[in-house]
C-alpha cells in the first residue's frame, strides 16, 4: 500500500497548501508511480510505503479511500 502526495497540475509550482493525497495498492514504488503517471495529469511529489501500524492509522482516517485505475 502506498500513499501518494501530488499536485493537481504539472503547470504551476508546487505549494504545500495545495498538496493532495491518494492511496494506492501496487507491487512497489515504481509500479505506483507508473500507475499514477499513466492515469492522471498529476505532478507526484512523494510516494510513501504504508505498512503495519502506520497503515492501520491511515485506514482509520476518514479520508482514506483506495484509488483504483
Amino acid at each position: 500500500m502506498y500513499k501518494v502526495y501530488y499536485q493537481d497540475t504539472k503547470v504551476r509550482n508546487p505549494k504545500r497548501e495545495q498538496t493532495h493525497v491518494l492511496y494506492l495498492e501496487a507491487a512497489d514504488e515504481v509500479a505506483a508511480r507508473a500507475a499514477v503517471e499513466a492515469n492522471t495529469p498529476y505532478k507526484i511529489e512523494f510516494i510513501q510505503a504504508l505498512e503495519g501500524n502506520h497503515l492501520a492509522y491511515e485506514q482509520e482516517n476518514a479520508e482514506f479511500t483506495l484509488t483504483e485505475f
